[in-house]
């Protein structure tokens, strides 16, 4: 064999060895370094929960991706792209992260089109371009409501322990009652009473 031929060999055998380490994920295509996993209808429940550490670019367009899961990205040092867009983006609480990965980026220039779907106060704004208070106003309602659950748990446990509470000094009042009446009695009359 030629030197040529044997350095497209060992060059074939390099591009195969990260997808041999670490199996292409079920929805998408991996060809070297790439992995394609565009137009899969992936959303953060589905999305693959890793990447090969070695993964280079990463397409995740046409998905219905509405955030990405926190840290998805961060263990990945050597990816220099991913394709974003055209995915229903809720900009709430949960694209914090994404928003926070996009500012991270040295090369911005392809993350620009990546607009909000909702809320509607925030419909096709661009995710790189929201502030973090824009973004956390609109969280406040779910915040307030786990709040407001959680003081009407609260309000509903004490009134529980306030009626056991009631119950339990009327059991002792009676009980102390008869344990008068039982001390006063003569035993005689006691055990008579009882028969």
């Amino acid at each position: 064999m030629s030197m040529v031929g044997q350095q497209a060999v060992f060059l074939a055998f390099l591009s195969w060895v990260p997808v041999a380490v670490f199996p292409c994920p079920v929805p998408c295509r991996c060809v070297g370094t790439s992995m394609d996993c565009s137009g899969q209808e992936l959303n953060v429940s589905t999305i693959p929960k890793r990447f090969a550490a070695t993964v280079t670019e990463i397409k995740l367009n046409n998905n219905k991706l509405s955030a990405i899961p926190n840290g998805l990205f961060d263990p990945l040092q050597s990816l220099t792209s991913v394709s974003l867009d055209s995915n229903p983006w809720i900009c709430d609480c949960n694209i914090l992260y994404l928003r926070s990965w996009l500012l991270k980026q040295e090369s911005r220039s392809h993350y620009k089109n990546i607009k909000c779907s909702s809320p509607a106060e925030l419909q096709d704004r661009k995710i790189l371009y929201l502030t973090e208070d824009e973004v956390v106003s609109t969280c406040q309602d779910w915040y307030c409501n786990v709040a407001l659950n959680c003081q009407i748990g609260l309000f509903v446990f004490i009134f529980i322990q306030a009626i056991l509470l009631i119950f339990v000094i009327i059991f002792l009042r009676r009980f102390e009652a008869f344990s008068k009446e039982a001390i006063r009695a003569p035993k005689g009359d006691y055990f008579r009473n009882a028969m």
